[in-house]
């Protein structure tokens, strides 16, 4: 449940930077360390991903794809400085309302602030939270490739592959 939590909020953060009617920033090329902290998670938790331009258009390109088969509503905005992401989406039968807020510089660090609320509740949880902060650490490690991610105590992944083996409802 951890697992599918933590992939779940950063497809959340994949799918608020996708699909705005102004071009939302890219992240630097490099090894990202991320913490996400969620109470639904067990407090937080922290991975490094190896990014490169072309694995976070993949991401936003398959989360784009589901996206519009189970949201009825994605619409982005720019409050100053930061991208809001609000959404009405289907899972597991219930509906989620989710507001995502993007802020900080895809160069260096950034942070993503998210809070749904599931009507009904989904698996007892009528509301949820999270919050995504990332630092650039530099160049990705020896043996690493675009789309890694590494967290303690559980076998490394590759986003980019779990994206691309995602089924597609287009």
């Amino acid at each position: 449940m951890l697992y599918f939590f933590l992939l779940a909020t950063l497809l959340t953060f994949s799918t608020a930077a996708s699909g705005a009617s102004f071009d939302p920033p890219k992240r630097k090329s490099g090894l990202w360390e991320i913490k996400i902290s969620s109470a639904q998670a067990g407090g937080s938790h922290t991975m490094q991903q190896c990014i490169d331009e072309k694995s976070d258009d993949l991401m936003k390109n398959d989360a784009r794809g589901t996206q519009k088969s189970s949201c009825s509503k994605s619409e982005f905005h720019k409050e100053g400085d930061k991208i809001v992401h609000d959404s009405v989406c289907k899972v597991e039968g219930s509906t989620a309302k989710t507001r995502s807020t993007i802020s900080g510089r895809f160069d260096s660090a950034y942070k993503v602030e998210t809070k749904s609320t599931f009507e009904p509740p989904m698996e007892g949880m009528r509301e949820s939270s999270s919050r995504i902060e990332a630092k650039w650490l530099g160049a990705c490690k020896p043996g690493q490739k675009s789309g890694d991610i590494s967290m303690p105590g559980m076998p490394n992944i590759n986003m980019d592959e779990i994206m691309k083996n995602l089924p597609k409802n287009r």
